[in-house]
């Protein structure tokens, strides 16, 4: 797998122990910021990795900041983004297998490293199981577009 990884300042320690995850997995990453523990707005580098994800450049995206909440929020405004902000491994896996997520947010600060790691090994290894979830994906891509229709 591509992934597009990104954080904002709070969230630099655990994308960085997700990188060397990514590559003893053997998945390719690109790292569109933040890159040190200056301030930066996570909107911004949540729209660089959705924007990534929904070119069909990179197969999924990953993104950090203190709660995961705001990653999640910006996000999730992206035309073709289903991010899942994930806190266990249970709702990792739930985010894939039902929901289709392509982008994970997590929680720097909300949650240990080794939990975090976890989090991430259960959404990479976990795939869409379709059939009625599909129809409940296809409604979200309605309520997308309704949306878009009324701006």
């Amino acid at each position: 797998m591509h992934i597009a990884l990104g954080c904002d300042h709070r969230g630099l320690k655990i994308k960085q122990t997700i990188t060397g995850l990514l590559t003893e997995l053997g998945h390719g990453y690109q790292d569109f910021g933040c890159y040190d523990t200056e301030p930066v707005d996570y909107p911004d580098i949540a729209k660089r990795v959705s924007e990534a994800v929904v070119s069909g450049k990179f197969d999924h995206g990953i993104l950090v900041c203190s709660t995961g909440i705001g990653m999640s929020i910006a996000a999730n405004k992206m035309k073709g983004i289903r991010a899942a902000l994930c806190h266990d491994i249970f709702s990792a896996k739930r985010a894939r297998q039902h929901n289709d997520a392509n982008i994970l947010c997590l929680g720097g600060e909300a949650i240990e490293q080794g939990l975090a790691l976890d989090i991430v090994k259960a959404y990479l290894s976990s795939t869409f199981e379709g059939g009625r979830h599909s129809r409940r994906v296809e409604k979200i891509h309605v309520l997308e577009a309704v949306s878009l229709d009324n701006e």
